[in-house]
């Protein structure tokens, strides 16, 4: 399957609240240039050094959007032509970007990544972190929380994804009614892969980041 059809595939099954995330990491420019000829314009990367290698090297319409772990250090590497930084995965994390932001004069858009698997590997913030540090964050004036991002257990159990999912979509209503009530641009619930992005859909993902089922191995 060549990546136009397989992104033409999944199109059809987004609604059109839900955008299409392209990770290309590891991938070649070839691939991301065959999928920016299907239409696509979001990609993700997880690699400040990679991120910023193709940002150089790819169209300048791209949007980029962060996904990895993001080093305090490696935060000059990516700010000034991300879109989106979907990983905000703790406080000290959003005080440094919103540091370099400043020094930019610009305004970041971020997620804040949420810890809703039951793997300790993954990153992020529990509930009670996030509405502990919600108060602090959103004094930060150089960057802008736009919703919430999470990363399902990479288990067979459905039910299990779901209620990660669903977990993730209540904590980002109940965020929305207590915090950024009338805040437009706090929107987003970031979730669903290519192996499980069908049941974020059902329960409410307005992004979702497709790697594999986008450029599998041909």
């Amino acid at each position: 399957m060549t990546i136009a059809k397989a992104i033409s595939d999944i199109q059809k099954e987004l609604p059109p609240t839900t955008k299409l995330v392209a990770v290309s990491k590891f991938k070649s420019n070839e691939a991301i240039l065959e999928a920016y000829s299907a239409g696509l314009r979001d990609f993700a990367e997880s690699r400040p050094q990679e991120l910023k290698q193709k940002i150089s090297e790819l169209p300048k319409d791209i949007n980029w959007h962060f996904i990895g772990h993001l080093q305090s250090n490696k935060i000059k590497m990516i700010i000034d032509n991300v879109a989106l930084i979907q990983s905000v995965d703790n406080l000290n994390l959003a005080v440094e970007i919103n540091n370099e932001a400043f020094k930019r004069s610009l305004i970041k858009e971020c997620l804040l990544q949420v810890h809703i698997a039951n793997e300790e590997t993954k990153q992020g913030f529990s509930e009670t972190e996030i509405f502990e540090s919600i108060s602090e964050l959103n004094n930060l004036k150089n960057i802008r929380i736009c919703g919430l991002m999470g990363m399902a257990s990479f288990v067979d159990n459905k039910q299990q994804i779901i209620s990660e999912f669903s977990f993730l979509r209540e904590l980002f209503m109940g965020l929305k009614e207590k915090c950024f009530k009338d805040c437009e641009y706090f929107r987003e619930v970031s979730m669903g892969m290519s192996g499980d992005y069908k049941l974020a859909i059902e329960q409410g993902s307005t992004i979702v980041r497709i790697g594999s089922k986008i450029f599998s191995e041909r």
